[in-house]
């Protein structure tokens, strides 16, 4: 008995951190499925800041319906432990985490049903390096929310996190990944082509 092959699907897709290294190669494989991609950042048309509500808003009302919307966008400081302070904290929540957040409940609102939100953390939630408590905390957010929020997500919504090692197309932050596999743009692709067209929801897909 032969599996029953799914009809492949055009669908509009909203990637928010367009211009990062990321955002780039998650827009680009998208585009190769034959997908319409609408691809945000803060220095792009539409724009869109993550850390301001209202910007999220605006891009959503700007965009109109969905089928999908990926998020690669977020920075967090880098410093000792014993050198962070509440602000950096803050800050790392602030844009990577919560800025996540809320782009994911004002997609509930305008996805079309059995859509998908895919979210971006990172390695440093399971594997330490110096610096990097800020980043572990922000990323560990996330994909604990990602496992419980999905169960919750309406009208057939799907919800996933990537969760990428050190990239191979960002070399200037290899030296602070020792003993780390950078990870090649096409096994950052297939991953976030396996949230958006796949039928996985509530994972953290490690990359």
């Amino acid at each position: 008995m032969h599996p029953v092959r799914r009809k492949a699907t055009v669908m509009k897709v909203l990637v928010i951190g367009a211009t990062g290294n990321i955002g780039r190669v998650a827009a680009s494989a998208l585009e190769k499925q034959g997908h319409e991609v609408v691809r945000a950042s803060r220095s792009s048309e539409p724009s869109v800041d993550l850390a301001d509500s209202a910007s999220v808003a605006a891009l959503f009302d700007a965009v109109g319906p969905l089928d999908a919307v990926v998020v690669t966008a977020g920075g967090v400081p880098f410093k000792p432990v014993t050198e962070l302070t509440r602000e950096d904290y803050a800050d790392a929540f602030a844009v990577k985490t919560l800025g996540q957040l809320d782009v994911v409940r004002h997609a509930f609102d305008h996805l079309n049903a059995g859509g998908s939100v895919t979210l971006t953390s990172g390695v440093l939630s399971r594997e330490p390096i110096a610096t990097a408590a800020a980043a572990a905390a922000a990323n560990g957010a996330i994909e604990s929310f990602v496992t419980t929020a999905a169960t919750e997500a309406p009208r057939g919504i799907r919800l996933n996190v990537v969760s990428p090692d050190v990239l191979e197309n960002s070399p200037h932050f290899h030296a602070t990944f020792p003993g780390h596999r950078p990870v090649s743009d096409e096994e950052v692709a297939r991953a976030f082509v396996r949230a958006v067209d796949g039928v996985d929801t509530g994972r953290t897909i490690i990359v």
